[in-house]
């Protein structure tokens, strides 16, 4: 969905509600009248033991949208927001009173009632005022831009009358502006945006904000186009007071992260997202809760560029999820929950249906996390959640104009319920007292940070670091310069390459090279190549007599006993071109595993067999994956080989290029076969001109020319007659008759009308468009059918077109997949991908997402009733011809 549902493969999913419209009206909602095993909805969620669930409301039933995000007001009132439409607050009934409906009203902001207030993908009621995050594409329906805005009311009417916004924000879609939330001192607001969101100016930035890319690793965009335009540092969280007149950076460098929680200590945490395309890659990242210490970077970068967790300069994530599609956050301190769960961050997946209870346990100066599934459901598309004054639990389902429900669920067991009591280790007090050098120039700085750029705690280390960071270079690189202690130095030189300047890169090198490197442990090591890294990314190339020191100093030590070192070493020895590099990298391409492959923090997310039954058709996918998972260290080696020009024998050449033949046989993500195509392209400009046909054909060009992945059609066209299929029309048309779908001709079908040439399911088809084998397990037929018949309804970031306005008043419409410097790279056929178009920026005056879909409406038009639903069977069964829907009796 929305930032927060990255991992959903149908990417138009939509429903054409209407708004209701003001004063307070009491819906009868009869479902409220069942709960317990009565109400379907609540049957299908797993509590944990002692506590209840009650279904409160759904929006969608009663054409009021799909609601994404909610607050409490000051008098209890829930208000909520519609995704695509306008604000609603509920006056909810006690827990336990499930024959009583809430009262609903839409709200209407301001007397002038062209100003509208919604597309909220965050809501927070503070300072007597209710903040708004908007996240939108403005259009005539709603012009508001992204941004941050406060409503206040001004006459005690208790309607808000005073629209102020505090600050566009130049984002919107899925990767936009996300939440607000309250500081732990109750006296400013944290707000926190995705990766497609740019980092406005701000007065002041914990993380220091000459950030870069700082990467040798060839870059690599996203062959798919995702994000190719996104640069450092990725996502971001801020603190502002409640006027929003003065912004500070807290952290950076998330994907996409959605929300912020503060525990009891008054740590910060969120749940930040992978990219699934990249899954079976060596810089996929699992789902992961990331505690955000001030000054904190995470090491997002497009692409293949991701930064290892291992980074000094970033840091790793407290627990890794795996798949999943990250949303809310919210942390149990303000629950009546027993103790157990009043400590506890929950949360949220949409993809699979879960809430997370996620166990931290103070580990030095942060955190280790245990989760425990505390709510799941399917479908059970979690949105948001918040305590409510009660001490419940309130969540939303919905999304991308999914069915969209409110639940309750509070504790009536007999476990004592007690307020948490915070845990501050020496670490913890340490940290924080370095953190207050994050704000800027202090003459104590110094002294008390650079003892600590040698702690055995890493989150410490990173506090000194980044407290030396804010001071005057000048008054610490001839300390860097001269210091002795191995890890003080390694600390030390990657600020000084961070804040230098680049006449000081031959002392840099030469200080890093008085180190006994043997003398150090694994890490350390790992760390002195990053610093190596930073060095040249920062400063620029050595000079030929510093070159040729580096590689006498590291050349040795590669290869080495571990992955992570190996990782380290054969980026810097590769960059360098080291003599001898070549054929010590292909050695280990020959290595199935290496020791320490599975702590690198980038390994594949295993499924649980509990995930994979619970979502059969997308946790196929994973365990097919799973079955063929590509060699992840072996990729590395390969990609990074793609930038050596020099140094290859026929023998050596033969070799590396016959691995990447050998690759395409891997499953993996959807952008996973691009991104080895790019790679193996990227070593072919270095193969002589004479030589080309012959590596171009060992390395699988032939693999990838070969349209193997479709279905055939063998010859079917749709018997018909045809209709003008509308969604009540269609849906009704389901529920009627007694026709057993059959899956022979659903695939048949499925292909005749085009789905097969833009969607993949089970592993065939294209891949222009969202994956469709999950589609049975995530949607309702309504759901499935709105996306057929209308699907420009709503378009995912990850799919849409782009609309360049040029300077002779033209447009162009494209789907972005690539820029340079010079250009915008566009491919405007969605059955010839590979065909793309350059735009000359110099020409373009503006760009914007397309509303419209790049699928064609009217696809069904030429099906009679029976071929629909053995259409609609085959699209549920996700291609299985076991699936339970052509059982008797399926639906």
């Amino acid at each position: 969905m929305y930032s927060r549902i990255n991992v959903l493969k149908l990417g138009v999913v939509v429903s054409a509600l209407a708004l209701l419209g003001a004063s307070w009206v009491s819906l009868q909602y009869p479902e409220n009248d069942r709960q317990g095993a009565e109400n379907p909805k609540v049957e299908k969620l797993k509590l944990q033991p002692g506590f209840k669930a009650e279904h409160i409301y759904s929006p969608s039933e009663n054409k009021q949208g799909s609601w994404v995000s909610m607050t409490f007001d000051d008098k209890g009132r829930l208000i909520a927001s519609d995704q695509y439409g306008g604000l609603y607050r509920l006056k909810i009934p006690a827990a336990g009173s499930g024959s009583v409906a809430p009262e609903i009203e839409k709200l209407v902001i301001s007397k002038d009632t062209s100003v509208g207030m919604g597309y909220a993908q965050g809501l927070l009621y503070a300072f007597n005022s209710l903040y708004v995050m908007v996240n939108n594409r403005p259009s005539k329906q709603f012009p508001k831009p992204s941004g941050l805005y406060r409503l206040q009311d001004t006459d005690g009417d208790d309607q808000y009358d005073k629209v102020t916004m505090l600050r566009e924000l130049k984002g919107e879609g899925e990767h936009g502006p996300h939440s607000i939330v309250m500081a732990p001192d109750k006296k400013s607001l944290y707000v926190i945006s995705g990766n497609h969101t740019d980092v406005p100016q701000m007065d002041a930035y914990r993380l220091p904000s000459n950030w870069k890319e700082d990467n040798l690793f060839p870059l690599i965009k996203d062959p798919r186009g995702h994000a190719v335009d996104r640069m450092a540092p990725g996502g971001w969280v801020a603190n502002i007071d409640p006027e929003g007149k003065r912004w500070e950076l807290m952290g950076a460098g998330f994907r996409n992260a959605f929300d912020v929680a503060f525990n009891e200590a008054g740590d910060m945490f969120t749940y930040d997202s992978d990219m699934e395309w990249d899954f079976g890659t060596p810089w996929y990242r699992p789902t992961r809760i990331c505690h955000v210490p001030s000054g904190a970077e995470f090491g997002w970068r497009t692409g293949d560029s991701k930064w290892l967790p291992g980074n000094p300069d970033n840091l790793p994530p407290v627990l890794n999820i795996g798949q999943g599609s990250p949303t809310n956050v919210v942390y149990g301190g303000d629950s009546r929950f027993p103790k157990k769960y009043r400590e506890s961050l929950f949360a949220f997946d949409w993809s699979f249906g879960i809430i997370y209870s996620i166990h931290l346990k103070p580990k030095g100066a942060t955190y280790e996390g245990e989760r425990e599934e505390f709510i799941s459901g399917t479908p059970l598309a979690v949105t948001d959640g918040v305590f409510g004054p009660d001490g419940a639990l309130y969540f939303l389902t919905g999304g991308r104009r999914l069915e969209s429900d409110l639940y309750r669920v509070y504790y009536n067991g007999n476990e004592k319920v007690t307020p948490p009591t915070p845990v501050l280790t020496a670490e913890h007090k340490l940290r924080t007292s370095l953190e207050e050098y994050h704000k800027g120039p202090n003459p104590n700085a110094l002294a008390a940070a650079w003892p600590n750029l040698n702690h055995p705690d890493r989150f410490v280390r990173y506090a000194a670091r980044i407290a030396v960071e804010h001071q005057p270079v000048a008054q610490w690189q001839e300390k860097a310069l001269a210091e002795t202690d191995p890890q003080r130095t390694t600390q030390a030189i990657v600020a000084l390459a961070r804040q230098g300047s680049p006449d000081l890169k031959s002392k840099a090198l030469a200080t890093l090279m008085k180190i006994n490197y043997d003398q150090l442990s694994e890490s350390q090591q790992f760390d002195m190549t990053r610093a190596f890294e930073l060095i040249f990314t920062r400063m620029g190339a050595p000079e030929a007599a510093d070159k040729a020191k580096v590689i006498a100093y590291l050349s040795p030590k590669y290869p080495a006993k571990t992955a992570l070192l190996n990782r380290g070493l054969s980026k810097v020895l590769i960059y360098l071109e080291a003599p001898g590099v070549i054929e010590k990298t292909l050695t280990l391409m020959d290595k199935k595993d290496e020791p320490g492959s599975n702590n690198l923090g980038l390994e594949t997310a295993t499924a649980s067999s509990d995930l994979i039954l619970r979502n059969p058709q997308y946790g196929m996918d994973i365990a097919k994956m799973l079955a063929k998972v590509p060699p992840l260290q072996q990729t590395y080696y390969a990609v990074m080989l793609s930038r050596e020009a020099t140094g290859w024998t026929p023998a050596l050449r033969d070799k590396y290029f016959a691995w990447f033949g050998n690759a395409f046989k891997y499953e993996g993500g959807r952008s996973y076969v691009g991104f080895i195509d790019r790679a193996r392209k990227l070593a072919l400009v270095h193969v002589p001109k004479e030589q080309f046909e012959k590596y171009n054909k060992l390395s699988g060009a032939d693999l990838l020319t070969s349209s193997g992945n479709d279905i055939a059609m063998s010859g079917y066209a749709p018997k018909g007659p045809g209709r003008r299929w509308t969604l009540d029309n269609a849906v009704a048309m389901l529920d009627t008759g007694s026709h057993h779908p059959d899956f022979a001709t659903g695939q048949k079908i499925y292909s005749a009308i085009l789905c097969s040439h833009c969607h993949a399911i089970s592993g065939s088809g294209g891949d222009i468009g969202p994956d469709l084998t999950q589609l049975g397990t995530r949607f309702s037929n309504k759901d499935i059918l709105e996306a057929i018949i209308e699907p420009s309804k709503t378009v995912s970031d990850q799919y849409a077109s782009t609309v360049f306005v040029l300077k002779n008043g033209q447009s162009v419409v494209g789907r972005l997949v690539n820029e340079d410097k010079a250009n915008y790279i566009i491919s405007q056929n969605p059955f010839a991908a590979d065909q793309t178009r350059k735009i000359p920026k110099k020409d373009v005056t503006a760009k914007r997402y397309s509303p419209e879909s790049i699928m064609l409406p009217g696809l069904i038009n030429s099906l009679n009733a029976d071929e629909l639903k053995d259409l609609m069977a085959y699209l549920k069964s996700g291609g299985n011809q076991k699936n339970e829907v052509y059982k008797a009796g399926g639906k």
